[in-house]
């Protein structure tokens, strides 16, 4: 019996088109499909164009991933590149620890 997938819930910051925005974008659509295939839901918000939304969840810096679901909430500004710390701050790479540390002979 397979256990049923967290649902991810994302929202990454943007301020228009600049390298770093663009950056963020390609790096996390790569990990989203590569380690979250279909258990994800992803909003891009451009703060220039939506500063009121990013007042609201008091975003301070772009480019900047917010993990809404599953809880805690988490952010993580920047561009994204360093693949395991984005893994660790949507807790999948713990997760992942956690289970390969469970061996069959325990």
């Amino acid at each position: 019996m397979q256990a049923v997938k967290k649902m991810y819930v994302l929202k990454l910051y943007v301020a228009g088109n600049t390298p770093n925005s663009i950056r963020a974008l390609k790096t996390l659509n790569n990990i989203l499909e590569e380690e979250f295939q279909g258990v994800y839901a992803l909003k891009v918000i451009d703060v220039l164009k939506n500063p009121q939304l990013a007042e609201e969840d008091k975003i301070l810096a772009t480019p900047t991933l917010s993990k809404v679901l599953p809880p805690p909430v988490r952010k993580i500004i920047g561009d994204l590149s360093d693949r395991e710390r984005v893994l660790i701050g949507l807790d999948l790479l713990y997760e992942e620890l956690r289970e390969d540390r469970i061996s069959p002979e325990e």
